[in-house]
């Protein structure tokens, strides 16, 4: 059977998981009766609520042309579109042998588009550009066209590469034309081009067996299971096999208890499978993602491609509230170890340490996104945390303290562009690029340190009415910009513990922004609201009016209190200073204080001061 393996790149929303809906559908892939989810490949509860792809995940298509001739099994490789989520892009690529650049026909290629693009391009992949939402009614396909040209010029792509063919297309109507006035039809002419441009796997079924691990799951009957392409020989059920790391090494030896190949979204088991083939193994133990597994008589392992290493981390606590325990079952920190441990195992951008005393982990990622996705996964599961604010590792470089940088991509209306440059500014970032991008936008592109972004975004949309959009990509390490400062306002702090009561927020509201409404469970040293000056002020929420004088009175009937600003994971992560953490339960998600006791507080920051 004919055989082609690829990947589809996209930036967040592009269309990238809805032309692989309509793929499976017009290959056959679904019965006619079949009831499919929209959006399928977005499997995780996660990916279906942000409408984003977290993990990479492989599936196929077999496609017969019209013509009658012989079926191609097409395995497509669904890859993460932001950057936080790069380490399942690294090793994803080693496995295909072409890619399809989905972009955007009005907003064109994107930051995360180029991150993950030059690594595709620097491994010799020829690229198939995809036009979407060629339908849009502000679309611009000639000058998108340019743009990708220009971003693989920029991005060193060879001559081969550079004479890449073009579509236009709808994912979401499922049709693809060769001309941008394409408006009907089906996906023939993707399939045709993939089949046409995307070379059939070179490798030769007779040597030796060979296979580099890139993804790794966890399922409850079979325990690990590793994905990845064979890169030559043949594997059948049962047979011996070995798992070696970069360097040679062995790490276990094993048998082959399951072998799977992909049919549409399903895992399917097989008897064996040949070089070129994409398959999922269970049977190791040990073997993780990167390790090469082999025949026993392995020795050289294959290339596997180095890691960006981790940018950002937070500390993962016990939750040592007063609450605790009210709302989750998983409290203690042997539970949490081993939870973060297995998450380690399977997401390898991810680092976790323990912190001396055993109550607090370290857990290091690639951004923001990354580790609230994290977060949030284990306060579905029942998971209760503190957690503290990210913050960036430093490394020692050539010229002293290193720190690392993004580059950062704002498309935003023309009379927000001085306020989002005067605020980057603040943050030490520099100006790379301003230009127009019609409709009264402008786009602008800055150097900025990671330690600068955090916490930005959220007054970001503020100061563009939410009009804004903002992309962030890992750039380098850099010289250290000195301090940055962080949040202009101080906290309002809860000095009771006990039920929020209206008539004392009624008298709070003049101070600042509420977090909390009446009624909410609160308790000494939580933090319920913003305070309009830069101080923390302590104030008594629970307070009611002194009921000593019953003359009728219609005024106390008419409080009418603003709607509180309730915070998501993310924002109340980027939100709190230092001396601030996250509870996060399964129910809530409160601010508090590190210390909770208002002596404690004051002695610490003296502390911090005199150092």
């Amino acid at each position: 059977m004919n055989l082609r393996n690829v990947a589809i790149i996209a930036h967040v929303d592009h269309g990238k998981t809805t032309l692989v809906d309509q793929l499976f559908r017009q290959s056959g892939t679904f019965r006619e009766n079949q009831r499919v989810e929209e959006r399928a490949m977005d499997s995780n509860d996660l990916e279906k609520e942000r409408g984003i792809t977290i993990l990479a995940k492989c599936t196929s298509v077999e496609w017969t042309p019209k013509d009658g001739g012989e079926t191609v099994h097409i395995n497509i490789v669904d890859t993460p579109g932001h950057a936080d989520f790069g380490a399942e892009v690294e090793r994803i690529l080693s496995m295909v042998d072409g890619v399809i650049l989905l972009v955007d026909s009005a907003e064109g290629p994107m930051p995360q588009t180029k991150f993950v693009t030059g690594k595709a391009l620097s491994l010799g992949l020829k690229p198939i550009v995809v036009v979407n939402k060629i339908d849009r009614p502000d679309a611009r396909p000639a000058e998108v066209l340019d743009e990708c040209f220009e971003l693989f010029l920029n991005l060193d792509a060879n001559d081969e590469q550079l004479d890449f063919p073009t579509l236009y297309a709808s994912g979401r109507s499922g049709y693809a034309g060769r001309t941008d006035d394409v408006r009907e039809g089906d996906l023939t002419p993707l399939f045709e081009t993939i089949v046409s441009h995307v070379p059939a796997p070179n490798l030769d079924p007779d040597a030796e067996f060979k296979m580099l691990a890139t993804l790794l799951d966890r399922d409850n009957f079979l325990g690990r299971i590793l994905t990845g392409r064979i890169e030559s020989g043949t594997l059948n059920v049962n047979d011996p096999i070995r798992a070696v790391d970069v360097n040679g090494k062995t790490v276990e030896d094993g048998r082959v208890s399951k072998l799977f190949a992909f049919e549409g979204l399903e895992r399917v088991p097989v008897t064996s499978a040949k070089a070129g083939d994409i398959v999922a193994i269970a049977g190791l133990m040990k073997a993780t993602v990167s390790n090469t597994i082999g025949t026993p008589q392995i020795t050289e392992p294959l290339h596997a491609r180095e890691i960006d290493p981790p940018t950002l981390s937070m500390t993962f606590a016990v939750n040592d509230s007063p609450f605790a325990g009210k709302d989750g079952d998983k409290v203690q920190s042997r539970v949490i170890r081993e939870r973060l441990e297995r998450e380690a195992e399977g997401n390898v951008a991810i680092r976790v340490t323990e912190t001396p005393g055993g109550e607090a982990f370290e857990v290091a990622g690639r951004g923001e996104l990354q580790l609230g996705v994290v977060i949030e996964t284990l306060r579905r599961e029942g998971f209760e945390l503190g957690i503290s604010r990210p913050r960036v590792l430093f490394r020692d470089g050539p010229d002293g303290r290193e720190e690392p940088y993004e580059t950062v991509v704002i498309d935003v209306d023309d009379e927000f562009s001085g306020t989002v440059i005067d605020k980057m500014a603040m943050r030490k970032a520099e100006m790379t690029d301003m230009r127009p991008s019609g409709g009264g936008k402008t786009r602008l592109t800055f150097s900025a340190p990671s330690r600068g972004l955090i916490g930005y975004h959220g007054e970001f949309l503020s100061d563009t009415r939410g009009t804004g959009i903002m992309n962030r990509l890992f750039e380098k390490y850099g010289p250290h910009k000195g301090k940055i400062e962080g949040r202009q306002n101080g906290a309002l702090i809860s000095m009771e513990t006990g039920a929020a009561v209206a008539y004392s927020l009624n008298m709070l509201e003049e101070r600042g922004v509420l977090f909390i409404a009446p009624g909410d469970m609160l308790y000494e040293g939580m933090v319920i609201g913003e305070n309009a000056k830069p101080q923390d002020l302590e104030v008594n929420p629970l307070k009611s009016k002194q009921l000593t004088n019953f003359r009728a009175s219609g005024k106390d009937e008419g409080i009418r209190l603003t709607p509180p600003r309730r915070m998501t994971l993310e924002q109340a992560i980027a939100y709190i200073q230092d001396d601030e953490l996250v509870e996060v339960t399964p129910k809530v998600i409160r601010i508090r204080k590190r210390y909770l006791d208002p002596h404690e507080r004051k002695r610490q920051s003296r502390k911090a001061e005199a150092a």
